[in-house]
């Protein structure tokens, strides 16, 4: 709990009015050792968007009974898809709270669909890398059920889930084994996430647990080892004070694209920290920093995935 108050804190300590006493108040429960599901119950509380559509809890995996949520416009036609992949170190989180990720993108325009996928003891990196592209395939398949348009998909994640998201994009192996290709993918949207950590420390235990000991093993999960020129677009998104997430991983992962000449864009937002990115798209904090005004330009200006307009 103590990351997530520390980052935190700072930001709600500018909001006004309700916001603040609300937002301090999870705050500081989840400091004394609360659990973070009431700030995220907080954050959704807040949340009242108009012309929203959900679907809730539909298994897009029945082999692991995996299930996910989809937010969209209300009549919505062929209109972008983007799944979100939520953080937690690859061990916690779920799907539900990050309903204020959806209901932004939606508010904008976008199909949002914010799927579970398992976590580290239970599965290692293999595992919770299936069921992303999983959950991409199930997007791809199923967009225009939603209003979506399957030539716009994009990928998004934050922290641990822009780790995941960042390594679909780069290594077109966990895709392969849903029959997709990265070319499917029109764009990749990484808020904090880890790209560039190995060798991973001694002391991070659960690290060397679910990506290994050994350097070959390592890099095997390190999205920046992968980039080879075929790539989709990249925003990329880090806030100068993050102190979970180093910012090194963005920068570093944004050279080797361009390296490769390929689209990236990278947004360093000062005085940011780790979790106020991600709840940067909330609707008490949203005006306070240009997080979602930046994602969403970005997806309504990226072309289709190149499958759809090359052979």
């Amino acid at each position: 709990m103590k990351p997530i108050a520390r980052d935190v804190l700072p930001w709600y300590s500018r909001a006004s009015g309700i916001f603040l006493r609300l937002c301090v108040g999870l705050v500081l429960l989840a400091s004394l050792g609360g659990c973070r599901a009431t700030l995220f119950a907080g954050l959704n509380t807040t949340d009242h968007r108009h012309g929203i559509e959900s679907t809730r809890g539909v298994v897009f995996d029945p082999s692991t009974g995996l299930k996910l949520d989809v937010y969209r416009p209300a009549a919505t036609i062929d209109a972008p898809v983007v799944v979100f992949f939520h953080g937690g170190s690859w061990t916690s989180g779920k799907r539900q709270w990050y309903r204020f990720v959806g209901t932004a993108l939606a508010s904008r325009g976008i199909v949002a669909v914010i799927p579970d996928y398992r976590k580290y003891p239970q599965v290692k990196m293999d595992g919770f890398m299936a069921d992303a592209a999983s959950a991409v395939a199930w997007a791809h398949a199923h967009a225009t059920e939603f209003g979506g348009d399957a030539s716009h998909l994009f990928i998004m994640g934050h922290s641990s889930g822009g780790h995941i998201a960042g390594l679909l994009a780069t290594d077109g192996r966990w895709l392969q084994a849903q029959g997709m290709t990265t070319r499917e993918l029109a764009g990749f949207i990484g808020m904090a996430g880890v790209y560039d950590f190995v060798p991973i420390a001694p002391n991070e235990k659960d690290m060397l647990g679910m990506f290994g000991h050994s350097p070959s093993e390592q890099h095997r999960a390190q999205p920046i080892d992968f980039v080879d020129g075929d790539e989709p677009p990249m925003l990329l998104l880090h806030g100068l004070s993050d102190k979970e997430v180093g910012v090194h991983n963005s920068t570093s992962l944004a050279d080797a694209v361009k390296a490769h000449a390929e689209p990236v864009t990278l947004k360093l937002y000062p005085g940011m920290g780790h979790s106020g990115l991600v709840f940067a798209l909330s609707t008490p904090l949203q005006g306070k920093k240009p997080v979602l005004d930046d994602v969403v330009s970005f997806i309504h200006q990226t072309p289709p995935a190149r499958s759809a307009i090359t052979p």
